[in-house]
């Protein structure tokens, strides 16, 4: 089935097309034909991850003025209810370049209209994997988390303030927002005592300015890994031997011999889930362009990845500090793309979960989803949960925080127990 059709001009809704597997288990194809911008690769990664998609093999060509690019595709989580056409398509049509204008005068469209904030909030019962629950609903209806603050009263009682935006920018309407209630009193059945939905006011701001971190565990938490010994960086993010092994299997080369006008950047390192997105948004950030690429099927458990660039003026990347800095920062990235801790906060346990905010200002998708899942599978209640944007080393990033609840089957204070718990965390977040 094609979800879409022939290729038309720039701005026509066949600038996307996917078409779905044929059978059970067969990639869904993605091929996006459209004009041609520096992150447009970055952007339409960061969507299918959105998504819940995993990303098999990929190509992407360009002239510098068109772009076409091909996923192959596969639904990462079992229980994933996907809107093809309506959610997925209108939002990868969203970041094509449609402009005749942009190619002809190489301006970046305007900047979009800020998205509106509203706030969710409910106050119900508590239960094991309720903050997930709550979490799939808002993913299932493209509602995007900017902001949470999750209280449990002492009575097991919880009240959850959810700062969102919608994909869909239809929130505004009272068809949506009676949409959105419906669901979440299905999910919340019994057990929910109030739920209410309203444009966010200066709450939002003011909650996104509270201090979040100690500079202790942020030191801990931020520090790069290109920058650490090998002991610094296995004692900072507790690392299994899964992360033992990738950090042994795991090369960035620069190679300028093959091209007159291109550098090519050969990437090799374990697989893991948006693997692909964050090569694309460090050169993205780097501001780096592509001209023709390959995201290889993985062998082995390991990805090969290939990309021809240029920097602007269309010119190689010859420069030993800026090849240095780029290296550094891709098998950075490779290797923690997020960063997962454990420590205390007073008397209690809290697990951290940190991941670099592109400059745009986007964060990654679906971490929220994928700890909250994971605490669910481990059995572990959540006292309280919050999502702060936090600056560190010149960057800025996306912090989660969870309150453990101390009355769960595992014993939080012994170190190796909370370094089974940051593992299995850190296992859902990279899809192993």
């Amino acid at each position: 089935m094609i979800l879409g059709g022939a290729m038309r001009a720039p701005g026509s809704e066949d600038a996307v097309v996917i078409e779905k597997g044929k059978k059970a288990g067969e990639p869904h194809v993605i091929t996006v034909n459209c004009p041609d911008r520096t992150g447009l690769g970055c952007d339409i990664c960061r969507i299918v991850l959105d998504f819940g998609l995993y990303i098999k093999k990929g190509d992407v060509t360009t002239d510098g003025v068109w772009c076409y690019i091909v996923l192959w595709v596969v639904p990462h989580y079992d229980s994933l209810i996907l809107r093809w056409s309506h959610g997925l398509k209108t939002q990868l049509l969203s970041v094509c370049p449609s402009c005749p204008t942009f190619f002809l005068l190489n301006l970046m469209s305007p900047s979009p209209t800020p998205t509106s904030v509203y706030l969710l909030n409910f106050f119900c019962l508590d239960r094991t994997g309720l903050l997930h629950d709550v979490t799939q609903v808002l993913t299932e209806l493209e509602l995007s988390i900017q902001s949470v603050k999750v209280t449990t009263t002492p009575d097991e009682r919880v009240l959850d303030l959810f700062f969102i935006t919608d994909n869909l920018d239809l929130l505004h309407t009272k068809k949506r927002q009676d949409e959105t209630l419906v669901q979440f009193r299905s999910v919340l059945g019994e057990s929910c005592i109030s739920c209410e939905l309203k444009l966010a006011g200066p709450e939002y701001e003011y909650h996104q300015k509270i201090p979040s971190l100690s500079p202790e565990v942020a030191e801990e938490l931020f520090m790069m890994s290109e920058q650490l010994t090998d002991e610094e960086d296995n004692r900072a993010q507790a690392l299994s031997d899964d992360m033992i092994k990738m950090k042994k299997n795991s090369s960035v080369t620069v190679d300028n011999s093959l091209s007159p006008s291109h550098t090519l950047l050969q990437i090799r390192c374990a697989d893991h889930r948006g693997l692909l997105y964050d090569v694309l948004r460090t050169l993205k950030d780097f501001n780096v362009k592509i001209s023709y690429g390959r995201f290889l099927p993985r062998t082995q458990g390991h990805r090969d990845i290939e990309r021809f660039v240029q920097v602007k003026d269309e010119k190689k990347i010859l420069d030993p500090d800026k090849q240095s800095s780029l290296c550094l920062r891709l098998k950075a990235e490779m290797l923690h793309p997020l960063r997962v801790i454990i420590t205390n906060r007073g008397p209690d346990t809290e697990l951290v979960v940190a991941n670099p905010v592109e400059l745009s200002g986007k964060g990654r998708p679906r971490v929220f989803y994928d700890v909250t899942l994971s605490l669910k599978v481990l059995g572990i209640c959540v006292f309280s949960a919050e999502i702060r944007r936090y600056t560190a080393g010149n960057r800025e990033w996306e912090v989660y925080r969870f309150l453990l609840d101390e009355n769960c089957l595992f014993q939080l204070g012994s170190a190796s127990v909370r370094n089974e718990i940051a593992n299995q965390v850190r296992r859902t977040l990279m899809g192993w």
